[in-house]
């Protein structure tokens, strides 16, 4: 079968969308089929361009036997609504052009959450005559208007109604979440035409390990616990928080928290860690995909931490799964929801009530001292990774895929579901 995907994030780059979409799309190239992505010049969180690539009109490689088309795009760092809007209309505009050209495909497909990535991909669709599958990342813009990045305003219920639209006219519609189909259905939208395909791990590439000690000696981390979060720094992660739970903790020379990765709240949380001397928070920059599993291991507990709001009660954060594939017990700091669900149901750690400094470092400490707690949970998590299998998820959104290339996009729901 010949796929094409359009998904504005792809490795280099190493976000949950990036991720997802290519460890997937190894397994479509490994089963024979033919896969496209149409994808911008990497860049993403800090809009910098990664080494050895150009913002250039079209530039195209072969990544794991994937067929990467890359196109011009404004490039805008991961914060900000109005630069952010224009970086997500230009890869509206250079994407949809790109996949036009492309050879034709049995089936489109886009991911969101920049839902304008999805608009692209039901366009070129829809004038060439071929089935468009929306893999449903995040309801996108209620996740944006939870952070305060938009107020309720007729803008923001234009978009709501784009969303819609576009929800009606794919084909098939492939929720990360059980919350996101519930959400949707209740919206007005067909079940029978959404499947769930939640996130999940290549367990290819994630396993124990022991700690990286060089990597440990380089960031000041020997002969600490560790509490690490890896991953975004963005709106919908209040990491503010992590740093009140540390100030709490400051007086305690053993725990460190590790905070890795980027985003539009990085620069904010340094200069606030740095104002209140919190000499226990160490900040790491983003690293390449394939050092991940080095950084993972210098973690005892993995982090998993996001906002107050009933938004993100319906999200999985991948980061879940590749911290059970590791064999680290998890903390999660969240609300209330589908990914409490997975961490209690799979006895992988403890869940704490999120933006809540003093939970957070009593929890911290709960997992330092309790020793035998920390065994059973990390235990309990590796045991469970394999249930979220990423090689499954690739079977499970390629027979969507398949459905909706044969005109059967509508019954994808009635499919068997986690």
């Amino acid at each position: 079968m010949k796929i094409l995907f359009l998904s504005e994030n792809f490795p280099p780059e190493s976000n949950a969308a990036a991720t997802r979409v290519y460890e997937r799309a190894c397994y479509w190239a490994d089963w024979g089929h033919q896969v496209t992505v149409i994808t911008t010049a990497p860049n993403f969180p800090e809009g910098k361009l990664f080494p050895g690539y150009q913002n250039k009109w079209k530039q195209c490689e072969t990544i794991s036997g994937i067929r990467v088309v890359r196109v011009k795009t404004y490039i805008a760092a991961n914060r900000g609504v109005l630069h952010r809007t224009l970086d997500f209309l230009s890869f509206l505009v250079t994407g949809l052009l790109a996949a036009l050209r492309e050879e034709r495909p049995d089936v489109i497909a886009a991911t969101s959450p920049q839902f304008f990535t999805a608009l692209a991909g039901w366009v070129a669709g829809a004038l060439r005559g071929i089935p468009f599958v929306f893999e449903l990342g995040d309801l996108w813009p209620a996740s944006i208007a939870a952070v305060g990045v938009m107020q309720k305003s007729f803008a923001l219920s234009l978009i709501e109604k784009l969303e819609l639209f576009l929800y009606r006219r794919s084909a098939a519609i492939a929720a990360l979440t059980k919350s996101f189909k519930d959400n949707l259905t209740r919206r007005g939208i067909k079940d029978d035409k959404i499947a769930i395909v939640i996130n999940g791990v290549d367990l290819a590439r994630y396993a124990p390990q022991p700690r990286d000690e060089t990597l440990a000696k380089e960031w000041g981390l020997s002969g600490k616990f560790v509490v690490g979060y890896i991953g975004t720094h963005g709106m919908a992660h209040s990491l503010g928080n992590v740093l009140d739970a540390a100030e709490l903790l400051k007086d305690d020379k053993t725990i460190r928290f590790l905070l890795a990765g980027a985003g539009a709240e990085r620069d904010a949380l340094m200069a606030e860690a740095n104002r209140r001397s919190l000499e226990n928070v160490v900040f790491m920059p983003r690293q390449p995909k394939q050092q991940m599993p080095a950084v993972w291991s210098l973690c005892d507990v993995a982090l998993i931490h996001l906002k107050d709001s009933s938004v993100f009660a319906g999200v999985i954060p991948s980061k879940i799964f590749e911290a059970q594939a590791m064999g680290l017990p998890l903390l999660l700091a969240a609300p209330t929801g589908e990914a409490s669900s997975i961490v209690l149901g799979d006895k992988a750690g403890l869940h704490i009530p999120p933006e809540d400094p003093g939970a957070l470092a009593a929890a911290a400490i709960q997992m330092v001292t309790d020793s035998e707690a920390r065994a059973k949970f990390a235990a309990a998590a590796l045991a469970a990774a394999p249930t979220h299998s990423r090689e499954t998820q690739a079977r499970e959104m390629l027979n969507i895929l398949q459905m909706a290339a044969a005109g059967d996009g509508d019954k994808v729901g009635l499919e068997a579901t986690p």
